[in-house]
């Protein structure tokens, strides 16, 4: 089944169910994707969904953050709730050292040597670990191993 199809599943089910914030964020995860259909004109697959998601857990993560440090628990509190069902979408995150064994193997495919050559890594990584890593800490651990 795809990842459409799941979220259009777990839409009836969360109605069924009554479960009313459950229902909320599958809603503005339809709402983001089908936005970016129509603004580009096209059917987005699994993986452009999965692109989508990220962004959208970037945000709550982000919003988490700005929340708590304004003190503002009950709205971030709301933003958790929202995370955790976008991860329920998200393919499961890699590890640290398999995040590191496929920077090495991106940095010798492409014969990078200095920090110019980041964008060619990041190229070659980031449809690999869309969804699975973040791509600030992955862009600072390449520039920490193209500079030393």
């Amino acid at each position: 089944m795809s990842l459409k199809e799941t979220l259009r599943e777990d839409m009836k089910a969360a109605l069924r169910a009554g479960d009313k914030r459950r229902l909320s964020v599958i809603r503005l995860i339809n709402a983001a994707v089908k936005q970016r259909e129509v603004d580009e004109r096209i059917e987005l697959d699994d993986t452009q969904i999965t692109s989508v998601l990220d962004k959208m857990a970037k945000q709550r993560r982000e919003s988490i953050d700005q929340y708590a440090t304004a003190g503002r628990d009950d709205l971030a509190e709301q933003e958790r709730f929202e995370l955790e069902v976008l991860k329920s979408y998200l393919p499961e995150p890699l590890s640290d050292s398999d995040i590191d064994s496929m920077i090495d193997s991106a940095i010798s495919d492409t014969g990078a040597a200095s920090i110019k050559d980041m964008g060619k890594v990041m190229g070659q990584l980031k449809t690999k670990l869309a969804g699975r890593a973040d791509m600030g800490a992955v862009s600072a651990r390449i520039k920490q191993r193209l500079s030393a």
